[in-house]
């Protein structure tokens, strides 16, 4: 019964948002307050029947009632709690129920923190998400059922995939979408934006508290990602340029870009029809992830892959949006002419000049990303239909492509291709932040940095100096790390003005909130890019044969494996190594890899061993028993590993503070709301 109000309930929201879909927009066209304050109580009731239905399927996982096709699918009665709470969103029909889930939270949080919005630019941004939610309610209620049932109620389930039974699986997903969700409210302000045919000051600062929730949380989301990929996958990376990483990556840089372009509609009102189009694509890119992850045209360890009906329901959603999003985005041109002006050396073109660097990056992974479908299709033997007659492929006949199986697209081209762009920004970033509005001095404003740019090449030259035999990769890391952190120091000292050091250390603590918002972000993205560099520069490897009693250096650690024992878990069966660690000939720690299998699944993993250290990991993965006697043992020395995941979360930090900050949180033009009575815009 449980099951069928929650069905019954998605069905009721998916009316819901059909009316707040209509009759708001419908109002704020004509002006009819009534129907625009509809959008209110609808984007309310919206929420709460998503939050109801939501309910439903995870008590029907947390019972394990195998009569719904779902919970059968991926759950079972012997997995731990956390795993079938966390399993309501480790398939493709949950997520996207948790998808909606948050599409319509993120629609109530604009009704209810929106109040001091133009009614009519409220009623257009909560029309434009509900049509986002209508076409997600259409997909899910005929492609995608979570409530389905079957006619024979099974013993027991098939149980989750033993990859995502992992504490991972609760936090992951749902910060990731948070921030795939959170950037449909950019895209709702930009569409509503289009429609009253105006694009301000005060939109740029009412879009921006949407946009940078949306990249904190991707950003979270992302880190969490690669840190339970890092553990869990046993491969020893954080970072593979797997599609569906790719895939939430694409649109964190668009975001990233959005945020800096909206600073500049809202302080010179320029760059707005830049900031429109950032927000249509930023947006757009984020369906084109729910594309890559749910049609299965890629492959991926991430991928649901499902079946390609799907996908082009999807397709056809991207389509609509983006394409309605664009074409209106061409019809209103006139309405975003740009009244600041500025000079070549100026804050706004070192804005300008780091959007186009986050854009270009974008559009390089998406290349890769998307290359090899793009030879598949073309390389494929096919008959194509080209106005009333059907033709065989040309670029199959012409031999354009090699075979799809020999097309691969991996870690050394985007290392290669996106490297130099993010570098590039780096360089610029620190200038860049203290050059002044509309006419800047170049060399005033990198005066106050040279003792960064000093401090900064000297450290390299000694990381240098000290490495043998290395690249110039780790040496590169360092020098740009300290230079974009000094840089983010050097900046928030700079707004303390001249005086007394009493005095600029007292405004230093009075400074806005967005000021230490921003310098804890730009710190957090150095920290980040020198421990990826380190890390990819400096890293110690062994592969070998362990016999029980061996021991063996790697860097400056010794391993030795100790015992190989047979153990049960709680749905599984393992192999675990106990392994002791030293440094200098002194114990340190000891390591417990296992290699599991799950009878249920089928399906064996990794689970490597890990001392967690500041400066470095020490990283054991045990592999196969080899016949000849012993284990496959694969060791690695990571040095400042955390250090990457603790600039993400820096960076997530930022934007915390920033989004604390009151002139963030109030939009801009409350002061100045009109009095009761007064039509509205």
């Amino acid at each position: 019964m449980i099951v069928e109000l929650g069905h019954f309930a998605l069905i009721l929201a998916a009316l819901v948002g059909v009316v707040q879909m209509i009759v708001p927009l419908w109002g704020a066209h004509k002006g009819w307050r009534g129907w625009m304050a509809m959008a209110h109580p609808a984007a309310t009731t919206q929420f709460a029947l998503m939050a109801l239905s939501f309910l439903a399927l995870t008590y029907a996982f947390v019972v394990s009632d195998f009569s719904v096709r779902l919970v059968f699918a991926n759950s079972h009665s012997a997995k731990p709690m956390l795993y079938k709470i966390s399993g309501v969103w480790g398939n493709h029909e949950g997520s996207m129920l948790l998808w909606l889930l948050i599409l319509t939270l993120f629609g109530a949080c604009a009704a209810w923190f929106g109040g001091n919005l133009p009614r009519s630019l409220q009623a257009r941004v909560l029309a434009v998400q509900a049509a986002v939610s209508v076409a997600f309610y259409a997909f899910i209620l005929f492609t995608s059922n979570p409530f389905e049932r079957l006619e024979f109620p099974p013993f027991d389930g098939r149980d989750l995939n033993p990859l995502l039974q992992d504490p991972g699986l609760a936090f992951h997903p749902p910060f990731l979408y948070l921030g795939y969700v959170g950037l449909s409210m950019a895209f709702s302000f930009a569409i509503a934006a289009l429609l009253e045919g105006r694009v301000d000051a005060a939109w740029g600062r009412w879009v921006r508290p949407w946009t940078l929730a949306a990249w904190v949380f991707l950003t979270i989301g992302i880190a969490l990602g690669s840190w339970w990929a890092y553990y869990e996958l046993g491969w020893g990376g954080f970072w593979f340029w797997d599609p569906v990483e790719n895939a939430s990556f694409m649109p964190w840089l668009l975001a990233a870009a959005l945020l800096h372009s909206a600073i500049v509609v809202e302080k010179r009102e320029s760059l707005k029809a830049w900031t429109i189009l950032l927000a249509i694509l930023a947006f757009g890119f984020s369906l084109l992830g729910t594309f890559i992850v749910r049609s299965g045209v890629l492959t991926s360890v991430h991928a649901f892959a499902n079946d390609p009906e799907r996908g082009v329901f999807i397709l056809a959603i991207l389509g609509i949006f983006v394409g309605g999003g664009l074409l209106l985005f061409a019809w209103r041109a006139t309405a975003m002419e740009a009244k600041g002006v500025f000079g070549m050396v100026s804050r706004e073109t070192a804005l300008v000049t780091n959007n186009v660097l986050l854009a270009v990056s974008c559009f390089v992974v998406f290349v890769g990303t998307i290359w090899p479908l793009v030879v598949e299709l073309a390389s494929a033997r096919s008959m194509w239909q080209i106005g009333g007659s059907l033709i065989e492929n040309p670029f199959y006949t012409m031999g354009l492509f090699s075979k799809p199986e020999q097309v691969s697209v991996g870690p050394p081209f985007f290392n290669a291709a996106f490297t130099p762009f993010f570098v590039a920004l780096a360089v610029i970033l620190p200038v860049g932040a203290v050059l002044a509005w509309k006419r800047g001095s170049l060399r005033r404003a990198a005066a106050p940095m040279m003792p960064v740019a000093v401090l900064a090449i000297a450290l390299g030259a000694l990381a240098f100096a000290l490495q043998t035999g290395r690249s110039a990769m780790g040496p590169v890391g360092v020098v740009l790390g300290v230079w974009v952190v000094g840089g983010a120091a050097m900046d928030l000292w700079l707004r303390t003005g001249r005086g007394h050091l009493g005095n600029r250390l007292s405004r230093l603590r009075r400074l806005p909130r967005a000021d230490w918002g921003k310098f804890t972000a730009h710190a957090g993205l150095g920290i980040t890019i020198f421990a990826i560099a380190a890390l990819m520069a400096w890293e110690d490897e062994d592969i070998r044969v362990a016999q029980v009693g061996d021991r063996w250096d790697v860097g400056i650690h010794s391993i030795q494996l100790n015992s190989v024992d047979d153990i049960a878990g709680p749905n599984y069966f393992a192999e675990r190594a106990d392994m002791t660690v030293f440094r200098n000939g002194r114990e340190v720690g000891h390591l417990y890899p296992e290699k599991r299998t799950y009878p249920v699944a089928g399906m064996p993993t990794t689970e490597a061993g890990i001392r967690n250290g500041v400066l470095r990991d020490v990283y054991v993965v045990l592999g196969d028993a080899q016949s000849a006697g012993g284990w496959a043992v694969r060791s690695y020395i990571k040095p400042f590993a955390n250090w990457i995941w603790g600039g993400a979360i820096l960076m997530a930090l930022g934007g915390f503070i920033s989004l604390s900050d009151r002139r963030l949180r109030v939009a801009a033009g409350a002061a100045r709301r009109k009095p009761e009575g007064v039509p509205a815009e």
